[in-house]
């Protein structure tokens, strides 16, 4: 069962923190990442596509940790690669935080990960 406190930081929050394990190092690194929250999943979009490093270690290493508002879970990641699937997700995205500021910070929408919650 997900922490109710979680879920609620997360509702009022736009972005979250995740900490992943990095795949050359092994330390633990945090960045904060917009999101999207549908059902029980958590959707994260890698602002470099599959060229950015976290999404890279997420491969490496599945587990992660995700903060909203500092309230933490720890998750199993699912990288997407379908490239209809990381539309669909990409077009909420762009819904959510408008396409304009998606157009502006990522620069490339090859990939993303879902996580059950």
């Amino acid at each position: 069962m997900v922490d109710p406190e979680f879920l609620k930081n997360l509702s009022s929050t736009k972005e979250v923190e995740i900490t992943v394990t990095g795949r050359k190092s092994g330390r633990r690194i945090s960045t904060p990442v917009w999101f999207l929250h549908e059902g029980g999943k958590l959707y994260l979009v890698p602002v470099q596509g599959s060229d950015s490093n976290w999404y890279k270690n997420v491969v490496a290493t599945p587990a992660m940790e995700i903060a909203a508002k500092g309230r933490k879970v720890t998750v199993t990641a699912k990288p997407i690669s379908n490239p209809s699937k990381v539309n669909e997700v990409v077009e909420k995205l762009r819904s959510k935080y408008g396409a304009e500021e998606v157009e502006k910070y990522y620069s490339k929408l090859d990939a993303a990960i879902e996580v059950s919650i």
